[in-house]
C-alpha cells in the first residue's frame, strides 16, 4: 500500500500529514492512552447561519461524533469541530469524547444505535472487529468521487492507503503514527551509551545500562500487551519476513508462528527475559505507569508512538530529551523496520445522518487541519504534501525521526493489509505476557499463539 512516494510524502521538506490502527484494535493513540480527557459535550449549531456557513443548508440536522481523547488530546478536534460548525450551521453537533468513550458508548454499538462518525482509536476499539461485525459503512464507491477542499482527489491524496476488506474499504486513515522505541538522548549522550542500531547492539546497551545503573533497562505496559506486540514484535516481523509474513500474522495463516523466522523473533523476546532486562513488574503496569517510569530513569527503553511526549507533557523532567529509534530487533546488518500504525475515522453503517457524516469527514482531509494536527499532537496526519520543514510548532524529534524514516539505507518501511483483529490480538497478548515474565517457554507460546490463531480461523 505504501508507494515509492512515501518518501517525499512524509518527508519534512515536502511532509505529507500524519499516533492498533487502523490499528485501533484497542491501542492508545496512541495505543490506549487513557490520559486526560474531554467530557462528553454537545455543541448546539446556529440555525441562522452565518459567515462560511450560508449556501450550505443541504447538510442539516443531528450529528453524532465520537472520538477518543488520549495521548493526542482534543484540542485538535475541537478547533476542527468548530469550524466545521460555523461552515455548516443547520447541523447541531453531538461530541462523544473521552479516554473510556469506547467502554461507554459499546452499548451503543451492540444495539445498533452508532454516532454517525467514529475515530477509532484507544483502548476498547478494534476497526478489524468492527468490519467483520458488519458496524462500518464501505466507502469503497463514495471514496473514488470525493475531492478535497484544496481541490485534490481523496482516494489519491493519503501517505498510506486506507485498510482493505475483501476488496472493501470501511475507513479512511486520519492519523499516520509508527510505533519505536524511546530512549532519553541525554542521558545516552552524557553517560556515553550508544544508541542500538540491531537487536545484538541493543541487547550490548542494555546489559551495560544495567551494570551501570542497576535497573531493568526496558519496561511496557503489562495491562496492554498489544504495545510490545505492535511496537516490538511487529516490526520484527516485518524486518524477518516483510509484507507477507505481516499479512499472515493478521489474518491468522494456519502454522504462522511456528515458521523459523518467527520463532527467531520469540527467542529475542525470551533472550532479553532471561537476561534481566525486562522489568519484573511490568505486568502490573497501565501504559501511563510505564512510561512515567521511563521517564524518571527507572528504566531506559519503552516502545510507544509519536504521541509519548504530548501525552507525558506535563510530566516529562525539565533535563529529560527523547529519542526515538524503530525498535531494534532486526538482526545485524540490516536496516530497521516500520510498519505505519494508522488511526481512521469511519462512518456506521446504521448512521442517521450520514449525509451529514460524509461531509465531516471530507472537511477534515485538508492541508490546513493536517498541519494544525501536527502543531496540536506532535504527530502526522496521513494527507500527502503539507509542508513542516520551517514550522516552528513542529517538534524536534518528530523532524528527526522523520530523517531516519526517509532514509532507505537506514529504514524499511512495511505493510499489513489491515490490523490484527482483538479476537486474536487479546489472547496472543495473554500468552505474550506470559512469556515476558518467564512463566511459559518459546515453544509453549508457540503452541499458544498457533491455538489462538485456529480458534480465530473458527476451527
Amino acid at each position: 500500500m505504501l508507494t515509492a512516494g512515501i518518501t517525499a510524502g512524509i518527508a519534512l521538506g515536502t511532509l505529507a500529514a500524519c499516533g492498533g490502527d487502523a490499528e485501533n484494535e484497542g491501542a492508545d493513540s496512541n495505543g490506549d492512552n487513557n490520559a486526560a480527557g474531554a467530557e462528553n459535550n454537545t455543541s448546539e449549531g446556529n440555525s441562522e447561519g452565518n459567515g462560511a456557513g450560508e449556501g450550505n443548508g443541504e447538510v442539516s440536522g443531528e450529528l453524532e461524533i465520537q472520538y477518543f481523547v488520549g495521548g493526542y488530546g482534543d484540542s485538535w478536534w475541537k478547533e476542527v469541530i468548530s469550524d466545521f460548525q460555523e461552515e455548516y450551521p443547520d447541523v447541531t453537533i453531538i461530541e462523544q469524547a473521552g479516554p473510556n468513550i469506547n467502554d461507554e458508548m459499546r452499548s451503543r454499538w451492540v444495539s445498533d444505535d452508532p454516532p454517525d462518525v467514529v475515530y477509532i482509536d484507544g483502548a476498547g476499539s478494534s476497526e478489524t472487529q468492527m468490519v467483520e461485525d458488519g458496524q462500518l459503512m464501505d466507502l469503497t464507491d463514495w471514496l473514488s468521487d470525493v475531492e478535497t477542499a484544496d481541490g485534490e482527489q481523496l482516494s489519491e491524496s493519503f501517505i498510506v492507503d486506507p485498510a482493505t476488506y475483501d476488496g472493501q474499504i470501511h475507513s479512511l486513515p486520519l492519523v499516520f503514527d509508527t510505533w519505536g522505541t524511546w530512549y532519553n538522548s541525554a542521558q545516552f549522550e552524557a553517560e556515553g551509551y550508544d544508541v542500538p542500531e540491531d537487536f545484538d547492539s541493543y541487547m550490548d546497551t542494555m546489559g551495560e545500562i544495567q551494570d551501570n545503573e542497576g535497573i531493568a533497562p526496558f519496561v511496557t505496559t503489562g495491562q496492554h500487551p498489544y504495545y510490545f506486540l505492535r511496537g516490538v514484535l511487529t516490526p520484527a516481523f516485518g524486518a524477518a519476513g516483510g509484507d507477507e509474513l505481516l499479512a499472515d500474522i493478521v489474518t491468522g495463516e494456519e502454522g504462522v508462528w511456528e515458521r523459523e523466522e518467527v520463532v527467531a523473533q520469540m527467542e529475542k523476546v525470551a533472550d532479553m527475559q532471561e537476561a534481566g532486562y525486562i522489568d519484573e513488574g511490568f505486568g502490573a503496569y497501565n501504559h501511563t505507569q510505564s512510561q512515567m517510569n521511563f521517564l524518571l530513569g527507572d528504566n531506559a527503553f519503552i516502545p510507544v508512538g509519536f504521541w509519548l511526549p504530548n501525552e507525558m507533557e506535563n510530566d516529562t523532567p525539565e533535563d529529560f530529551e527523547f529519542g526515538f529509534i524503530p525498535s531494534p530487533m532486526q538482526d545485524e546488518g540490516e536496516p530497521f523496520a516500520i510498519v505505519p500504525d494508522l488511526r481512521p475515522l469511519a462512518i456506521a453503517e446504521n448512521a442517521d445522518n450520514p449525509d451529514a457524516a460524509k461531509a465531516f469527514v471530507e472537511f477534515v482531509f485538508t492541508q490546513e487541519y493536517a498541519t494544525l494536527f501536527s502543531e496540536h499532537t506532535g504527530a502526522i496526519m496521513n494527507l500527502e504534501g503539507v509542508d513542516l520543514s520551517e514550522n516552528e510548532n513542529v517538534p524536534d524529534y518528530l523532524i528527526e525521526a522523520n530523517e531516519m524514516i526517509n532514509d532507505p539505507d537506514q529504514v524499511q518501511i512495511y505493510n499489513r493489509p489491515h490490523p490484527m483483529s482483538a479476537d486474536l490480538e487479546t489472547p496472543l497478548g495473554d500468552s505474550l505476557t506470559a512469556l515476558m515474565l518467564g512463566n511459559i517457554t518459546v515453544d509453549e507460546f508457540i503452541e499458544d499463539a498457533e491455538e489462538a490463531t485456529a480458534e480465530y480461523r473458527g476451527e
